[in-house]
């Protein structure tokens, strides 16, 4: 006789705030937030160097195609994000990012985590903080939710507004490392989640 478990009500919530999280990660470039300063122990190559093809302008405007990418502009994505980008990140199936590579898994991600709130639109709140070869944001999301989030007993079309925070590490004119902090908790409130 075989018997079926069922999860407790602890490991559905941990699942629900793990699932919430990544949802939660949508966040980017509309943000701020503090810089990273290289550690002197830190040898990862610096951005490029100011110049026609560096330096602050460059940084900025690549800060800009990062959010329109997450405002739903996939275009983006392959003009600033490496084939090499590690990302940070709480994902729903439990993962920490390490598996979202090059523009093509970003996008996947992203779209992913649109399909939650499809009209969902990124704001820089603060920022951007350009530091040698770092930049953070602070950013405010506000969209519609779509419904399909695991626990969650908010209607579809309730309007969701969340913060977070959005970190990169900019190397040869391309975003090569990312990480990402976001108000999950403000945005299971909304959901009902609790």
């Amino acid at each position: 006789m075989t018997t079926t478990r069922t999860p407790s009500r602890h490991n559905r919530m941990r699942l629900l705030i793990a699932a919430t999280v990544a949802a939660v990660a949508l966040p980017a470039t509309a943000a701020t937030g503090v810089a990273l300063a290289a550690s002197p122990t830190d040898n990862r190559p610096a951005a490029s160097a100011p110049g026609p093809r560096g330096g602050p302008k460059q940084t900025e405007a690549m800060l800009d195609a990062w959010l329109q990418l997450w405002n739903g502009d996939y275009a983006k994505a392959p003009g600033i994000i490496s084939p090499d980008i590690e990302v940070h990140a709480a994902l729903m199936d439990g993962g920490d990012g390490s598996a979202i590579r090059g523009p093509e898994g970003m996008v996947a991600w992203i779209g992913e985590l649109r399909a939650a709130a499809p009209d969902l639109v990124f704001t820089v709140e603060v920022g951007p903080l350009i530091d040698g070869r770092y930049a953070s944001l602070r950013w405010i999301a506000t969209g519609t939710y779509a419904g399909g989030l695991p626990g969650a007993k908010a209607a579809p079309g309730t309007v969701v507004t969340f913060t977070g925070t959005d970190t990169l590490r900019i190397h040869g004119g391309k975003f090569v490392e990312y990480w990402v902090n976001s108000d999950s908790l403000l945005l299971l409130q909304q959901l009902d989640a609790f």
